[in-house]
């Protein structure tokens, strides 16, 4: 917090952590993560696990990589638990989430034993460290896809910067406004492979949102049944978009369609109940 964190010690904590984790073998698919480096402060509910579930309902395998919240009430791990999906770092219980669910779960703690000393220590500070910049980037399945959303704009350079170094196909987004996601609340900086763009929300066909329209629970059981909630389709329509926007995103990365065509997709997967398929699934997997 005291200085920005350079490249070098970015890469580097990220080789290491790599070189430390329990990895899973997904080469056999093609996946895609959607996830946040949070520690934005904006308290949203958890749009990216929701996009999760409904970009996983288009067809697309999706290898969700989360952990409890640290800055925020709660994080995507808190909810997951909280609606009863199993954590597991099994390799074939894994295969067959992704395979019959079109989605699993990877709780962080759970491949990264290194991080074990550290999670008690980031909880007391209570601040955002770089381990919330490293989040997105040590998914143990090491995934061919990725969408990650962060929380400023010379983050969301310096991962561009790192990921052009990769095979990754990838889309890093950051709200102008401060927001680790596509909050719709005002314009979006959109960084991919090769191209960066500026989004608005008319760019989806969708009007302008308010901080207060995307605001989470105040408590875990709060933030889960919201959860359930918008993904059984009984979210606001301001819920419902901003979830199917970020989905959106995720779906023209992986079925290279306009996004229109994935909000779209994304629409039609949370309103035919396909996103709480792959919910269910997974619950029911983990039982």
């Amino acid at each position: 917090m005291m200085r920005n964190i350079t490249i070098e010690e970015l890469a580097g904590f990220r080789e290491a952590l790599l070189e430390l984790c329990i990895a899973i073998d997904f080469s056999a698919y093609d996946t895609i993560d959607l996830c946040g480096t949070g520690g934005d402060g904006k308290d949203t509910f958890n749009i990216s696990t929701l996009a999760s579930f409904i970009t996983a309902g288009t067809g697309i395998m999706v290898a969700k990589h989360g952990n409890y919240g640290v800055s925020s009430i709660s994080g995507s791990s808190n909810v997951m638990e909280s609606l009863g999906v199993r954590f597991s770092n099994e390799e074939d219980f894994l295969k067959k989430c992704l395979e019959e669910a079109g989605i699993c779960i990877l709780h962080a703690p759970l491949f990264h034993p290194a991080m074990k000393n550290v999670g008690p220590v980031r909880k007391e500070l209570g601040i955002k460290t770089f381990f919330n910049l490293l989040g997105p980037m040590v998914n143990p399945s090491f995934p061919k896809n990725q969408m990650v959303g962060v929380f400023n704009l010379e983050l969301a350079r310096m991962y561009s910067y790192l990921y052009q170094d990769t095979a990754i196909k990838f889309s890093i987004l950051h709200s102008l406004d401060g927001y680790d996601e596509i909050s719709l609340t005002g314009n979006a900086k959109i960084i991919s492979n090769t191209t960066e763009s500026i989004l608005k929300p008319e760019d989806f066909g969708l009007s302008k949102l308010t901080r207060q329209q995307i605001e989470g629970g105040k408590t875990i059981g709060e933030a889960a049944q919201l959860f359930k909630d918008i993904i059984a389709g009984k979210g606001t329509a301001a819920q419902n978009n901003v979830v199917c926007a970020n989905a959106a995103m995720a779906i023209s990365l992986m079925k290279n369609v306009s996004i229109i065509e994935g909000l779209q997709l994304a629409e039609e997967s949370l309103h035919s109940g396909k996103a709480a398929k792959a919910l269910d699934k997974l619950i029911t997997l983990s039982h």
